[in-house]
This record gives structure tokens, sequence and C-alpha cells, in this order.
């Protein structure tokens, strides 16, 4: 078992496994802990499940333990002791000691059915001491049927149950006297009223035959119908801070759940409810549903966070990424960072051009202007990093005279110091990728600096790259095309010899020949 989780669930029934599924589905690490108590356990079947109509309880819950952990979800049977805040996250404490920890909770820990103090009720619940007519009513269809008044709703219960069977008995036991409209309908539907308190069961060879009333009549039933006080499960919320609020029905206090919002998310960040826990009232069915929607809205949560913390991220990056000391880690994290080799296009471009002055902007370790000075130029080579300065300096001196005595390694950060405007026949611009404003005030001093008659030679990755195997730095503000960088030139001073995005065949990290094209501006200066 991992020791990090993006969600712990709490309770394995139909709520905590259909959100476990949702998030494991969504390719979130999930953890589901169940102490293996549901509240369905007496029951023998599932009803108004669409498509699993009928089936056991326990059969329901293996097929949702088998989805869940088919998506990569972990299932594990065991008691949370507590959880607990820790900074962003939980600390969820398992029987034994163990702890997890979890950026989000989903708690659906579901509720227990508090029965009346009646002799035998608890031992035939879920058989033929029942509660709701929509889980058992066509079971217990056409049969002797009991409703054991518990509140002012009682009346309501056993027209509700008329439903099912034209043989229905109120048994009034510590209820309220019925009000004189209640009698009424009752009479209306044929409703038989049966005063007096509820003692105990009848039961013959594990058969419910009747109930037995403190006068020591026996009034024959098949089944008694009884309303539980619903009581939620929040020993793990309470010290979260979270505490149910009563739930009533008809004026009755039914029951308590603790207070969400439709996807169940609670008051406490990072925690959601769904099931019985959050809703009383909730079917199999609606459990499972109410678990979807808050897996959703967890994985919903999450992606948020990472956005927010993946945009905070690239933002220090844009800040920092182009800055000398980041320059000066990369160089010094490496024995070399590039091939040793001149750029594709300055050759392609400057191989046919008379030698002059050359600015090479961000030389890096110099392969550039070392190919240029063999060719005689005479050039300066400026960078914002002084360890790819002197380690292109040792190369220039590999290279030996004249190369390496016709260049001038300038320390400088271009951003801040413009060059000399006019002074230059060729100024070469490779792969400098800036954030937007930043990159067009760079290459308007570059081209400032083209003497009449020079090339402005400005050379990047295109935009197109991000979408390869090539692995760039996924900054699209900082790509740009050729025609981009065309626009900003005067075309009464610029003759725009290309501006277009040209093809090469490179290796991507996976070893495999892949096509990129660089962005190129090929322009000479007329005035």
């Amino acid at each position: 078992m991992d020791e990090n989780y993006d969600v712990v669930v709490v309770g394995g029934g139909p709520a905590g496994l259909s959100g476990a599924l949702a998030l494991a589905r969504a390719r979130r690490s999930v953890l589901v802990v169940d102490a293996g108590e549901p509240r369905n356990a007496p029951a023998g079947h599932v009803h108004n499940y669409l498509a699993r109509e009928g089936t056991p309880p326990a059969d329901l819950v293996a097929a949702g333990r088998a989805e869940v952990t088919g998506y990569g979800g972990e299932v594990i049977a065991g008691r949370v002791e507590a959880v607990a805040r820790r900074g962003d996250g939980f600390l969820v404490t398992l029987d034994g000691g163990r702890g997890v920890r979890a950026r989000r909770l989903l708690l659906t820990t579901g509720l227990v059915d508090e029965l009346p103090d009646v002799p035998g009720l608890a031992g035939r619940w879920g058989r033929d001491v029942l509660h709701c007519p929509y889980c058992h009513g066509w079971e217990a269809r056409d049969r002797r049927i009991g409703v054991l008044a518990t509140g002012t709703v009682a009346p309501e219960q056993a027209n509700l149950w008329r439903q099912w069977s034209p043989d229905l008995t109120l048994l009034m036991h510590d209820a309220p006297a019925l009000s004189a409209e209640d009698a009424e309908r009752l009479a209306a539907r044929r409703i038989a009223v049966v005063n007096g308190p509820v003692v105990g069961l009848e039961v013959d060879a594990d058969t419910l035959i009747g109930v037995r009333l403190a006068s020591g009549e026996v009034v024959p039933l098949d089944v008694v119908v009884v309303m539980s006080r619903l009581t939620p499960r929040t020993d793990l919320l309470e010290p979260l801070g979270l505490k149910a609020v009563e739930v009533e029905m008809g004026g009755d206090v039914i029951g308590g759940q603790v207070p969400a919002d439709p996807t169940g998310a609670t008051t406490v960040p990072g925690v959601w409810v769904a099931g019985n826990v959050a809703d009383v009232r909730a079917h199999v069915i609606t459990a499972a549903a109410a678990g979807l929607n808050a897996g959703a809205a967890i994985n919903a949560d999450l992606v948020a966070e990472e956005t927010r913390d993946a945009l905070e991220a690239y933002r220090h990056q844009v800040r920092t990424m182009f800055e000398e000391d980041a320059w000066e880690e990369r160089y010094r994290a490496n024995p070399s960072v590039w091939s040793g080799h001149p750029n594709p296009q300055i050759v392609t471009e400057a191989t046919g051009l008379p030698p002059g002055r050359a600015l090479d902007v961000g030389s890096g370790e110099g392969a550039d202007a070392v190919w240029l000075a063999e060719r005689g130029w005479q050039v300066t080579a400026v960078d914002i990093s002084p360890t790819a300065l002197e380690r292109a300096a040792s190369h220039a001196a590999s290279a030996g005279p004249p190369a390496a005595d016709r260049i001038e390694w300038v320390h400088a950060d271009l951003r801040d110091h413009a060059p000399a405007e006019g002074a230059y026949d060729l100024v070469s611009s490779q792969f400098m990728h800036l954030p937007g404003e930043t990159r067009r005030a760079l290459f308007a001093r570059l081209a400032a600096a083209v003497a009449p008659g020079g090339t402005l030679l400005v050379v990047g990755h295109d935009p197109s790259d991000l979408r390869t195997t090539a692995h760039r730095m996924h900054f699209p503000d900082m790509m740009f095309t050729g025609e981009e960088v065309a626009s900003s030139l005067d075309p009464t001073a610029w003759e725009v010899q290309a501006a277009e995005s040209r093809p090469r065949v490179v290796v991507d990290p996976e070893g495999r020949d892949i096509t990129v094209h660089d962005a190129v501006l090929v322009a000479r200066r007329l005035v």
C-alpha cells in the first residue's frame, strides 16, 4: 500500500465505491477503506437499482470492488480510526496505527438504524421487520402488514404501505392520538387502527406471526414496518469541524445528516460526503449516484489545484529561466549543453555572404562564433552566462588563430544593453526565445544594429514543434514564426528574403527520427 493518495475514501458501500470508480477512471490514486458494516447487510437483495435489480448486497459490493481495482484503485478491509488536517491535505490513521496521506477525503460512512425498544425487532430487521416500501414493498405485497407508529408521520406511513397490500394495520404503540382527520382518512382506506403499546413479537418456527400488546392481545401479522431513527456515523467528521444537522419529516425528527452542497462538498475544504451520511433518504442507487457526483467534483477540484500550482510554477519559470543565475546553473550542471556544431540555418545563410562584422546573440558555447571567425568574420559574441563564455573562449582557443583572435567575447544581457546601431553586417539570433513583448523589443534592437546592406538572421523553434515529440519547452508565448518577425520590419527599410518555416530532421529523446521546423527570417537592410 502506498503512503500518499490523491483521495482516501472512507466507506466501501455503493457511494464510496462509485466515487472511487470515477476517481480511478480519472487516473487518480485512490484508496478505499471499508470496515465491512453495510447498513443493508440484513437485506437479501438490492431493489430499484436499474440493471442490478434483486442483486444481493454483498454481490453488488464485490462487483464494485472489482471494478475499482480494475482501474488501479485500492480497496482494503479495515477501519479508519482518525482523520486530521496535515498541511494542504489529511492524515488518515488506520486501525493498527498506520497512517496514509490524502489530498482529499470522501467520507461515505453511512448511518445506523436505531430501532424502537421493542424486544425482537432488531433480530428480524431486514427480514420481516422492514422500513422502506420501495425497498421491500413488492416482496411484502398482499401480506398482513402492521405499521408500528413512532411519531406523527405514522398515518402517512400506513397510507403509503396500503399501496402494496389491502391488509394494513396501524399499531399506535406510544404515538400521539390520531387527529379526527387522520382517523377518517385511515378509515376511508380501510386501514385498521390498534391502540396500546407493542411489547414483543410473536414468532413461530423462525416466522413472524404477529405482535403482542401490553394487554396480552396478539395482532396477527406477517410483516412489521417501523421507521428507525437514522443516525449518521460522524465520529471521523466531528474532529474536522463537521456536525450533523437534524432531519425532520412531518414534524418528527427522523435522524441527522452532514450538510453538503449538491456535489457533496462540505464546509471543510477538501472534504466531501456522499450516501446516507449526507442524505438519510438516499436509496442504494441514489447513494451510488451521489458518490459519482462527489468523485467527479473531487477530481475537478484537484484539477483546479494542479492548474493553480502549474500556473504559479510556469510564471516563476518565465520570470527566472532566462536570468543569469538560471543559465549559470544550466551550464554548470553539464559539461556541454549544445552539440558543438554551428546552427544549420546560419551555415545556410552566411556561407555566401562576404565576411564583415557579425553580432552573435546568445552565443552559448561559441560554435556559431567560431564558425564565422574561421570564415573571416570579425565576431562580437554576446551571452548572459560567464560560464558559457569561458567555455566558448576555450573552444575558440582550440580552433587556434586567426579565428580565435577575430572573436570578442562579451558578457551582457541585451535586454538591458542595446548593441551599437548600424554597426554589424550580420546580426544572428539563433533560438532566442523570450516572452512576447520582451522578445519583440529585443528583435527591434537587433534590427537597429544591422548596417545598411547588412543581414538580419533570426531563427527559432516554430510553434508547430510543440505538437511533436521533440519535447520543446512548452511556452507558446515565446514561440514565433518568420512571418511574425518580418511583419515588425519597416518595408521601406528592409528587403525580406525569407520568412518561412523550414523542416529539419532531428532525433527525439526516444531515439526516433522526426521532422521539426525552424522559424526563419532573413532580411537585408536597405537604408
